[in-house]
């Protein structure tokens, strides 16, 4: 349980993020939910924890500049107490070209967000997180780190270095009580995932994915928001510097029809 802990949750105003936010609100956790844009959408999330019962409090941010991050992580320290669960949940996507066609700035931009905030925000967090009796860092990777596919390198080089740092701190904040563990999901119902499934496959609707999917339906923001939830709970006593992935055992094996 997540009871009476605070919880950064970025990019928490929709898709995974909103997903995981509610979860761990449902566990009891004080929740920060951030956003870069996109407010009424946080101020949702912020309204659905707070009529289930909850405390939730929405902040800017853009996660890949340190200094809004620190006056975000000094609001929070002061309107809900020192975090003790930092989910590093923000992401964007990259355009699809090969690095040869990829501008420099698309490059900047999405490792910045995927691997230099994530960095950013440990930093701010973790001297008063090592003061309190638990405390969690979560990464939200991709399975792009286990197939590097091509066209995609901004995302894939941002997620590795995501990775590289949880698997760092993890040994840094052992002897802090501090866990520090990676979740790696696959495709997921959210906007960024429909519009990826429509420009790769031209496919309009998600869903009509679900018969090709482990289980026979396309993750959904909840499966990751589960993954979370065990890893910041008292259940995960042992776990730490550990990849999970969250994509069904993988893709569905081909079968011939009967």
């Amino acid at each position: 349980m997540a009871a009476a802990r605070v919880a950064l949750v970025t990019g928490g105003s929709r898709g995974v993020g909103r997903g995981i936010a509610l979860g761990l609100a449902a566990d009891g956790a004080h929740v920060a939910v951030n956003y870069r844009r996109g407010e009424d959408d946080a101020r949702e999330t912020v309204d659905m924890i707070v009529k289930a019962g909850g405390t939730a409090a929405a902040y800017a941010a853009a996660v890949d500049d340190y200094e809004q991050d620190a006056e975000m992580v000094a609001a929070i320290e002061a309107d809900l107490g020192p975090v003790g669960i930092l989910v590093n949940n923000a992401g964007i996507a990259s355009r699809g070209r090969s690095v040869a066609d990829t501008d420099p700035e698309e490059m900047r931009r999405v490792v910045a967000t995927h691997a230099f905030g994530p960095h950013y925000l440990s930093k701010l967090v973790i001297p008063r997180m090592r003061e309190l009796p638990r405390g969690d860092i979560v990464m939200i990777s991709s399975v792009a780190t286990r197939s590097f596919g091509s066209h995609g390198a901004p995302y894939n080089m941002g997620k590795a270095g995501m990775e590289a740092l949880a698997y760092t701190l993890a040994k840094e904040e052992r002897p802090h009580g501090i866990r520090v563990n990676i979740v790696a999901p696959g495709l997921v119902e959210t906007e960024m995932g429909r519009r990826l499934v429509k420009a790769v496959q031209g496919v309009e609707d998600i869903r009509s994915l679900d018969s090709t999917m482990p289980f026979g339906r396309v993750c959904q923001p909840e499966d990751v928001a589960n993954v979370v939830r065990f890893l910041v709970s008292e259940q995960n006593s042992y776990l730490t510097g550990e990849r999970l992935y969250c994509d069904g055992g993988g893709p569905v094996p081909f079968r011939e029809a009967d």
